[in-house]
Order: C-alpha cells, then sequence, then structure tokens
C-alpha cells in the first residue's frame, strides 16, 4: 500500500525502547511497527512550508518558505543563539511567542549523545529535547526563569563542554562510557558565580534505550533531493534518524517534503 505524506520531524514516547513516530500532516505512522518490513520512500518533488503551508521550491531552517524563515520568532538568531535574546529590548518577532516560550523557566542540562554536551530547554520538555537528540542519558543541572539566562550559562559552560551532538558518533553510540554524576560535578566548578542559586544538587540521570543503531564504520545518509527514492528494511530509530540496512535518513532536516510511503 502506498500513501503520500508531508514529513515533520520524528515525534518519540518514552519507553524502552524508545517507541518513535513519523510525524505528517495528518497522521503519525509508528515506526516500531514496522522493525524488519522493507519500505520505499519517495520525494514527490514538491516541499511545502510547515508554518503557513505554502508550495515553495526550497525549504529554509528545516520545513520553512523564506518569508516564515524571515519573520518567525523560532527562526530568530536569538533561537539558536538565546543568549542574544533581545525581548526585554521590544523587537522580538513575535511577543507573544517570546511570553509563552522564552520567559519562561529553562533548564540547562548534561546529556550523553556523542559524548557528553551541554543544553538547554524549556522546563517541561526535557524528555523530548534528549530523546529528540538520541541522549543515552541526560541530567539536569541548573534551572533558570528564562531562556536567555539558559542560553547565557550554555555559552559560558560550552568553553569546557560541547554543545553540538556528532551525529555518526551518536548513531554508533560512541563517546557514551562517561559518568554523567561526575560530569555534574566538573560542570559545577565551571557555572559563573551569579548563577550558583540555580543549581540542581539533587537531580539523578535518566537513561534511554532505542531500537537502532549502526554498526558499520561507514554511514551512508540518505539525502531525498539528491536521491529521491530511497529503500531499504528498517533496523530502527535514534533521535531524528530512521535507520535502514541501506544507510540513515534524518528526517527533521526533510520536514515540509511531500513523500510516498510504501511497505512491502
Amino acid at each position: 500500500m502506498t500513501k503520500n505524506y508531508l514529513l515533520h520531524s520524528l515525534r518519540h514516547e518514552m519507553e524502552q525502547p524508545i517507541r518513535s513516530f513519523l510525524q505528517t500532516k495528518k497522521e503519525e505512522i509508528c515506526l516500531d511497527d514496522y522493525l524488519g518490513a522493507e519500505v520505499q520512500i519517495t520525494h514527490t518533488g514538491r516541499k511545502f512550508c510547515i508554518s503557513c503551508g505554502k508550495y515553495i521550491r526550497k525549504t529554509y531552517a528545516s520545513g520553512y518558505c523564506y518569508p516564515c524563515f524571515t519573520t518567525t520568532a523560532n527562526n530568530d538568531i536569538c533561537f539558536v543563539r538565546p543568549e542574544r535574546c533581545h525581548f526585554e529590548h521590544g523587537t522580538c518577532r513575535e511577543p507573544s511567542f517570546g511570553e509563552s516560550y522564552c520567559m519562561q523557566p529553562h533548564i540547562v542540562y548534561l546529556a550523553l549523545t556523542s559524548g557528553v554536551k551541554v543544553g538547554i530547554t524549556r522546563k517541561g520538555q526535557e524528555m523530548n529535547r534528549w530523546l529528540s537528540q538520541g541522549a543515552i542519558s541526560a541530567i539536569p543541572i541548573l534551572e533558570v526563569p528564562t531562556r536567555k539566562l539558559a542560553g547565557m550559562i550554555e555559552h559560558h559552560l560550552s568553553e569546557n563542554f560541547a554543545d553540538k551532538t556528532n551525529w555518526r558518533k551518536m548513531l554508533k553510540n560512541e563517546g557514551n562510557d562517561l559518568d554523567l554524576l561526575w560530569e555534574r560535578e566538573r560542570a559545577f566548578a565551571y557555572v559563573p558565580d551569579w548563577a550558583k542559586n540555580y543549581l540542581l544538587l539533587d537531580e539523578e540521570p535518566r537513561h534511554f534505550h532505542y531500537t537502532g543503531q549502526v554498526s558499520t564504520d561507514k554511514i551512508v545518509s540518505h539525502n531525498l533531493t539528491k536521491e529521491p527514492v530511497v529503500t531499504g528494511t528498517i533496523l530502527g530509530t535514534k533521535g531524528q534518524y530512521l535507520i535502514l540496512d541501506s544507510g540513515v535518513l534524518q528526517v527533521r532536516s526533510h520536514a515540509g517534503y511531500e513523500i510516498s510511503w510504501r511497505i512491502a
């Protein structure tokens, strides 16, 4: 059976192992139901903005048209560099978004993805963030009142901790034999004095197991623009990656792509 879908990022549910869902415009596909199945994914050549729904030739920032990319708050520079938040100056692209998202409590955390990394997320969204990154374990280390403060601390800690994930190492489970409690104590030593009151001293690491792992040294990455038809046996998922025996597909980077999905 073949059906057409408009791709969005993968969604995860906290079970062991983690359950992953391919989000589309109108429904979801539980990928765990198809482990071991042969799938054919075909890009129809059509792309649509995941914000306004407009048909577009090129996507920006994982699924947006250019006007939405240049006007929505979650595509502003401060969304990827939160220490540069300018809400207080009255220049936020969408003040209501800033109030509901950025002016809310945020968590600074350490996670094991391709080694230990520092990151931030809005309070209550920790699991979504960690599972989307493919973390095998994570621990909150500070809770602060706003996204900007979290970004300032993250920027400071990034001098001694990675703030990005090496996706190849993440998929091969490399660099994840570290002690997060020990890493937390190391991070505490680098937290600036003005942020010491925000430390979370009693948190314990959370641990996650996934259905998929890449064991080969060379990982083939599928790109639906260059390779509009991808086939393979579904081996599992980790983070935003669908793992096939023919290679991996980073789903979030293909948000807005219209595909046909056929299970053999």
